[in-house]
């Protein structure tokens, strides 16, 4: 007997489920091009809040007929007696590059639906025999 599982489950879980020892208490997730961003309010272990910021990019490498697909992750840390001084350099640094070169157009493609979708779920194939499960008798 073979049993077919499709199992959906969707990046933001995962990243979550990865993270198990700080609580999540919000989070936001902006889709830019092929970067995805996470926003977190998380709570420390004092109960401390605190923002980590995450840039989540696909990478695929390999060929076509089995392609391999990774997430290159990067992460920043905020803490509450920072928020000031990041605004303000943030701020500045966004007016910089908007007075060097204008403000950009939003970024959209006809494959930013269907990336989307791809990446906010992922579809897996598990094949299971019952002679593979170790059942009591």
């Amino acid at each position: 007997m073979k049993w077919n599982i499709y199992i959906r489950i969707k990046m933001e879980e995962i990243k979550k489920r990865a993270e198990g020892d700080k609580e999540i208490v919000f989070s936001k997730s902006v889709k830019a091009g092929k970067r995805i961003y996470y926003v977190d309010v998380k709570k420390n272990r004092k109960d401390e809040l605190f923002i980590a910021v995450t840039e989540s990019k696909k990478i695929v490498s390999g060929d076509a007929e089995s392609p391999s697909v990774n997430f290159e992750k990067h992460k920043i840390f905020l803490y509450q007696e920072d928020f000031g001084h990041f605004m303000e350099g943030l701020t500045e640094a966004i007016d910089f590059i908007r007075n060097a070169q204008g403000t950009a157009a939003p970024r959209q493609t006809d494959n930013d639906s269907k990336e989307k979708q791809e990446e906010q779920n992922f579809d897996f194939d598990i094949d299971l025999h019952v002679n593979d499960i170790n059942l009591p008798q």
